[in-house]
């Protein structure tokens, strides 16, 4: 493979939607379109394109960006095409790169790029963002593309020109519009524009004592916006597309389906309202059961099991996603959890397949931080799911309501980890 040579250049709009990352192919060589978050481009000459490896292209990105090692964990390529027939390759985020460990980067350059991907999933709402986090985060937008505040300065008429590159679609509505945009996720006067220029105008210019010159000026900032994210539970995913059952309403019990985002990382699963922009289930991994079934003839389905209630009484509610991406979402959960308990100090539980261990002394599950607000984007609504309770009598699994019993999945943590319980059955079934 030749060195990488070209600069990167940025895309425009009507190019995005038909990108392909092998720009010509000749006898020996092509040029290799890599794309980064913020849609520019960085060209590639590769010598003998079929033998290059992924960590052979891998490098050569980096070394054109002039990144640090620690490039190397923090990001991965990514192939991404909406009917993958001519995937672009990326160059973002690794989803198995912890939290932990990208508080110790200090390298402006790598900050930025990820700066740039968590703000394209905060302003196309693919992390969905109560109105005062958006504000929060929007405001350091402001400063990184225009500088520090300045009361001399016509920052509103500023603000309202650019609105969508600070804060989502949804947020940016003018008039009544706005209200109506933000009904139903806790807004109050004052959100939207003026709510970003009061948190511009609070924005601190201050670096702690380890950040160094180059860091004072927009690294602090890139840092800022990403431990601001860091309190969103799906930070770092990777996203797939589904759909769920809609709830049965009416007299006639008419359903249909609802369009889903489902977020995936190493802290657990999120199943994303993808019109209403908010939450509809968060688990950790230690609150669920999962599996995949794709049976002929028939969608593929990814069933989610989790612990809920039903007119007070325990019960299992089982969760079906149909999507294609059913096996890969699969695969996917199995492995982060396998990464997971490889690095714990403890000794790691037995496998995640096979019966559930006997239930015996084990430490309390670790408590969920409480939610800061009300009605927020990022909690569960379990109550706007169609979902399945269930108990086993012994000869097969039935709809029954409101009991339980054990979960009919064996993929999961182990007993000793998670807070899932199970419920015996009782002599008197209700049945649905």
């Amino acid at each position: 493979m030749d060195g990488p040579e070209g600069i990167a250049g940025q895309l425009g709009p009507a190019e995005r939607s038909h990108r392909s990352s092998v720009s010509s192919v000749g006898a020996r060589a092509a040029d290799v379109l890599v794309y980064l978050a913020d849609d520019t481009v960085v060209p590639l000459a590769v010598e003998n394109l079929p033998s290059l490896s992924a960590h052979e292209l891998h490098r050569a990105v980096r070394e054109v960006l002039q990144l640090p090692d620690i490039a190397l964990d923090a990001f991965a390529l990514w192939l991404v095409s909406p009917l993958l027939d001519e995937p672009s390759l990326q160059f973002r985020r690794n989803v198995f790169f912890p939290k932990r460990r990208e508080l110790q980067i200090h390298d402006e350059e790598v900050l930025r790029l990820l700066y740039e991907e968590a703000k394209g999933n905060v302003l196309t709402a693919r992390y969905p963002c109560d109105v005062e986090d958006c504000e929060v985060l929007g405001a350091l937008v402001c400063r990184v593309q225009l500088g520090p505040y300045q009361p001399s300065q016509p920052a509103a008429c500023t603000l309202r020109e650019k609105l969508d590159s600070f804060l989502p679609a949804h947020l940016c509505k003018r008039g009544h519009g706005l209200f109506a945009a933000l009904r139903g996720r806790g807004a109050k006067p004052g959100t939207g524009e003026q709510g970003l220029l009061n948190a511009y105008r609070q924005v601190k210019e201050a670096v702690s004592s380890g950040d160094s010159p180059r860091e004072a000026t927009l690294g602090s900032h890139y840092r800022a916006y990403l431990l601001k994210c860091h309190e969103l539970p799906f930070y770092g995913c990777a996203f797939f597309h589904g759909e769920i059952d809609k709830p049965a309403q009416g007299f006639l019990h008419r359903g249909g389906r609802k369009s889903v985002t489902v977020a995936i990382s190493l802290e657990g699963v999120h199943v994303i309202d993808s019109r209403e922009k908010h939450v509809l289930l968060g688990l950790g991994f230690q609150e669920l059961s999962w599996d995949h079934t794709s049976p002929e003839e028939e969608e593929p389905v990814l069933w989610l099991e989790f612990d809920g209630d039903s007119e007070g009484m325990p019960v299992n509610k089982l969760l079906r996603i149909y999507s294609k991406q059913a096996e890969l979402m699969s695969g996917l959960i199995e492995y982060c959890i396998e990464l997971n308990q490889a690095s714990e100090p403890a000794a790691a539980p037995e496998g995640m397949s096979g019966a559930r261990s006997a239930p015996g002394p084990s430490p309390p599950p670790a408590q969920r931080p409480k939610l800061r607000r009300q009605g927020s984007v990022v909690c569960s609504r379990i109550q706007h799911l169609s979902t399945i309770d269930y108990v086993e009598d012994g000869k097969g699994i039935k709809r029954v309501k409101p009991k339980r019993t054990a979960s009919f999945f064996s993929r999961q943590l182990s007993t000793s980890q998670g807070n899932y319980t199970v419920v015996q059955p009782t002599d008197s079934l209700e049945q649905g």
